[in-house]
């Protein structure tokens, strides 16, 4: 079915841990079933493939909100087993809808550079927070009396990550990817370490291809910690759908977004954002959301050949 392969290629552009893109699908007649692929799974940065689920869930939203904007009615089963995480079953036909989410799936990109003075409106917040509570998951705002705690939770990550042999190896891996893989951060979409509300991580150690963080401070910037009742694998998924649709109306709403994961990958600073939450539940990844002053948009990160990641199989 041609819809299910213009969702599974739609898909292609949802955010991934260093864009590692960690899914494939399979299409029989009309079902598609979403996969994890183990071998992009970052050993150091996300050993025990909390990410790697989370950013399978953003691929699974992406892919239910193309096919809402096509008009295809479906089911979705969350079938965690082995590396098979969920089925999309058509179930028949009707109005297009979410097109507003479904053009934000390529005009989305992750933005390190400052945002600027401009506050993020409460009742945008408001939207964002039933839209993650609407998937599974929980959102809280970090408040401004917890600002610094989230800094710290940051640039204690940033320094255990960057005095850590094994992740510099990682990040240069996954920083200098050739350009047939179709995955990596490129350096240039990162930024150069200037003062910041909170740190960002640092994608160009050597900083001679990063982008300058601009003229702002963040001054403006929203800070959002995506949440769940527990780490299951299903939970996990359910936050990546989450975070999608976070991400997905933030950028049809004119927002500027990137995700925050080094808070959540080392264990301390990961405690320090439990905290922040009260404890109840597990933090799955921070997200800034701001304006940009006008400027051009971020380079782009490359997309792997959808050939690699999509099996269609021919039935009789």
């Amino acid at each position: 079915m041609t819809a299910l392969e213009d969702a599974a290629r739609a898909a292609q552009h949802a955010p991934s841990v260093f864009n590692t893109q960690p899914w494939s699908w399979r299409i029989t007649g009309d079902t598609m079933e979403l996969y994890a692929d183990p071998s992009r799974q970052l050993e150091v940065v996300d050993k025990e493939g909390r990410l790697l689920l989370l950013s399978c869930g953003t691929a699974l939203h992406h892919a239910r909100v193309a096919l809402a904007a096509a008009g295809v009615e479906v089911s979705v089963s969350r079938d965690v087993s082995e590396h098979h995480l969920a089925t999309i079953h058509v179930t028949g036909q009707a109005e297009p809808a979410s097109t507003d989410l479904a053009a934000a799936i390529r005009a989305r990109h992750s933005d390190r550079r400052a945002f600027g003075e401009r506050p993020v409106a409460e009742e945008e917040l408001t939207t964002l927070r039933r839209l993650v509570e609407a998937e599974g998951a929980f959102l809280h705002v970090v408040r401004p009396d917890q600002i610094v705690e989230l800094a710290i939770s940051a640039e204690q990550a940033g320094n255990a990550e960057r005095d850590d042999p094994a992740y510099q190896a990682e990040l240069a891996r996954w920083t200098s990817r050739p350009d047939f893989a179709g995955d990596g951060v490129p350096p240039e979409t990162g930024v150069r370490q200037e003062l910041r509300r909170v740190p960002i991580r640092d994608f160009d150690p050597s900083g001679e291809q990063a982008q300058a963080a601009g003229a702002a401070h963040d001054q403006g910037t929203a800070y959002v910690i995506l949440f769940g009742r527990s780490d299951t694998p299903v939970e996990l998924l359910r936050g990546g759908e989450a975070l999608s649709a976070l991400l997905l109306r933030a950028t049809a709403d004119g927002l500027s977004t990137s995700m925050i994961s080094d808070t959540i990958e080392v264990e301390w600073p990961r405690t320090l954002v439990r905290g922040m939450i009260s404890g109840i539940g597990e933090p799955y990844v921070v997200v800034r959301l701001g304006y940009l002053p006008d400027s051009a948009p971020p380079p782009s990160t490359p997309r792997r050949d959808p050939r690699d990641v999509i099996t269609v199989v021919e039935q009789p």
